[in-house]
């Protein structure tokens, strides 16, 4: 890909994607985990002379503007961690009032324009926005790894428009993630939970061929062990992908790792009742909500020795204290090995707030700040944004 140092930026405008889809309650930031991220690639633009607008997503509005969705208070954030001022446009991404009032802008200033998808054009990758954002500068950086699956205007539409290149945060992912997929060194150990088979198919086939072994937890664990013929209670199931856990169990049954045992709940709520029983023996009424204290045990275990680990997905209802330990067990196990040395990578997400929340972040080699594209480069697919910055 062509990276910032292909750019010159000097005096120059620099329209820059960023992913600031970052969690706000009642207009403030809750997570800056995302805005932090992008910092490096602003402060080299910036060094290197650049005037700076920003153009990020933000949730998924449907009918124009909705001020729920305004980037309005990412601003005063993104002006304390740049150390500088930041200009919020009002307006529509693509509209003249948005064009004049970005301008005039010198090097070292930086402005932040609204939600691009108050843009009807901008999913649709609408050739009139990509003309107006492109309108708006001289070149165009792409750093929202998180939308880089996204063929729409401002990730990719304006690429073909202006002199391009990846960000540090783009360029950073797409070698961590690519590390994970060429030759890894070995054993090679993958951690897949989260609540649905179906969301994690393509990803689960991709890898399972490379990997020494792949740890199944969190919701889609109990349709792995229905196909197997298990009792799994009222827990969550996909029945359409029972003959396609099936397959991959009759196909890598040497590779796939099933708890053993389960922390059952008699509802899904923090208060409810909890026993720790066979994972395929939960009573009728119960639900599976965590993976059990043996499966933390051999799921530890079964990571002992290993040299690269990716991990994708909760292996329980983490947010509810009850059931994060078997999260926090793998969560310890994979920093660990970061800190003797092991490649670890943490595929976004839940996941991210998992490790964050364990104390173990600073271990881990990498976190992914794209769930969605970072398990579609991990599926063998290109990205589209990627490929506009080739």
């Amino acid at each position: 890909m062509q990276n910032l140092n292909d750019l010159d930026v000097r005096g120059k405008k620099v329209l820059v994607r960023v992913d600031y889809n970052v969690p706000l309650k009642d207009g403030k930031v809750e997570d800056d985990t995302r805005i932090t991220a992008s910092l490096p690639t602003l402060q080299q633009l910036l060094d290197g002379g650049a005037a700076l607008i920003l153009a990020s997503h933000l949730g998924r509005p449907k009918n124009g503007y909705e001020d729920k969705y305004s980037l309005r208070g990412i601003a005063p954030v993104l002006e304390k961690h740049l150390g500088r001022p930041v200009q919020f446009v009002e307006g529509l991404p693509g509209s003249a009032e948005v064009a004049a009032a970005v301008r005039d802008l010198k090097p070292g200033e930086v402005a932040l324009l609204d939600n691009v998808r108050f843009e009807s054009g901008e999913e649709k990758n609408d050739a009139a926005l990509n003309n107006k954002l492109a309108a708006l500068a001289d070149a165009f950086v792409l750093d929202a790894f998180g939308s880089a699956h996204r063929a729409h205007s401002s990730v990719s539409g304006v690429a073909a428009k202006l002199p391009h290149a990846a960000g540090l945060l783009l360029q950073r992912e797409v070698d961590a993630l690519g590390k994970l997929t060429g030759t890894p060194e070995r054993p090679y150990v993958v951690i897949i939970g989260g609540a649905k088979v179906s969301d994690k198919i393509k990803v689960i086939e991709n890898l399972l061929p490379k990997v020494d072994r792949m740890l199944i937890g969190g919701g889609m664990m109990f349709t792995f062990l229905k196909a197997q013929g298990g009792q799994i209670g009222s827990s969550l199931v996909e029945d359409d992908q029972l003959d396609y856990a099936r397959s991959l169990l009759e196909k890598y049954g040497d590779k796939l790792l099933l708890p053993s045992d389960a922390v059952a709940a008699d509802k899904f709520a923090a208060d409810a009742q909890t026993q720790v029983v066979p994972a395929g023996e939960i009573p009728d009424g119960w639900m599976g909500l965590d993976i059990g204290p043996d499966t933390r045990a051999a799921y530890t275990e079964a990571l002992q020795g290993a040299k690269t680990v990716f991990w994708n997905g909760p292996m329980g209802v983490f947010e509810m204290e009850a059931f994060a330990a078997g999260t926090n067990a793998v969560a310890k196990a994979v920093g660990e090995l970061g800190a003797q040395g092991a490649y670890t990578v943490i595929g976004g997400g839940d996941s991210v707030s998992a490790i964050n929340k364990s104390g173990y972040a600073d271990k881990v080699s990498h976190i992914s700040t794209g769930g969605g594209a970072s398990l579609e480069l991990l599926e063998g697919k290109q990205l589209p944004g990627v490929e506009a910055m080739r």
